[in-house]
């Protein structure tokens, strides 16, 4: 069992916050990355900018932006992970034309794939999370992360069924990131009914599952717990209060704890789980 499938897989549920690397510098991202750290977080996201994100509404691509005018670039990401000292797994999330052409500038045989999963693996990195990556076409990542104890981690989309569920299913590692509804990233006021629907369907297959796509409030995370989600995914609140610039760190830590302790009122209200006092 990995890291972060031993993580999932705990008694207790857990939180997945996401941040996008370098926004709006490196030495501040380190900083919220300990303060979600210390607010709680089990697993922590970090967004590898790419400048077609096609997954992300407006508010991480916001984010994007501004990473990527600060500078960051794959390179600088990795030096970003292995400098941060904190005792959780983290999970880069980025896009397959970025980690396809990785390394090919700098002349490396092992360009690509390889070279990524390498650097990843070498950095700190746990488990890798890419979006436009079908999972019939993810034979050569799977077999680098393999090589590497790297987890693959894989979306399931609210209309994913049938046979294609079921390669997904026996593709991934870590955990199955449930997406709450469809379309882009982005907080809602309100859980989807899609995310009840997805989380029964997936029950039969013995993988963790997270949920993300709009989840911002307590009461969100109560929710999908208690719907029998392993785990929660948040990151457009969270880039929100980096965006506005005051007191990050402290605010951060907040919600992440906020977030953390909705999580377990969910686990008290699951039918099938145990009380937690």
């Amino acid at each position: 069992m990995s890291r972060i499938q031993d993580v999932l897989s705990a008694d207790e549920p857990a939180l997945i916050p996401y941040l996008t690397a370098g926004d709006p510098d490196v030495e501040e991202t380190k900083e919220y990355v300990r303060a979600l750290a210390r607010g709680g977080a089990d697993v922590i996201e970090l967004g590898l900018p790419f400048s077609e994100p096609i997954a992300e509404g407006p508010t991480i691509q916001a984010a994007i932006r501004r990473a990527l005018d600060a500078g960051m670039t794959p390179a600088r990401f990795f030096d970003l992970v292995a400098d941060l000292d904190v005792d959780v797994p983290l999970v880069v999330m980025t896009y397959y034309n970025l980690i396809f052409q990785y390394g090919a500038s700098d002349g490396r045989a092992d360009a690509g794939v390889e070279a990524f999963a390498e650097d990843a693996a070498d950095a700190g990195i746990s488990g890798i999370i890419v979006p436009d990556l079908p999972a019939e076409e993810s034979d050569p990542l799977r077999a680098a992360c393999d090589e590497r104890g790297l987890d693959l981690i894989f979306i399931v989309a609210p209309t994913t069924a049938g046979e294609r569920l079921d390669r997904i299913m026996s593709q991934v590692s870590g955990f199955a990131y449930v997406q709450a509804r469809l379309g882009t990233t982005g907080a809602r006021a309100d859980v989807s009914g899609a995310t009840h629907e997805s989380l029964a369907r997936l029950d039969a297959y013995d993988v963790p599952k997270a949920v993300g796509f709009g989840v911002s409030e307590r009461e969100h995370a109560a929710e999908i717990i208690a719907a029998g989600a392993d785990g929660v995914i948040v990151g457009s609140a969270l880039i929100d209060l980096v965006a506005e610039g005051e007191n990050v760190a402290e605010r951060l830590e907040a919600k992440a704890r906020e977030l953390k302790d909705g999580a377990g009122d969910g686990l008290r209200q699951h039918p099938s789980k145990p009380e937690q006092p």
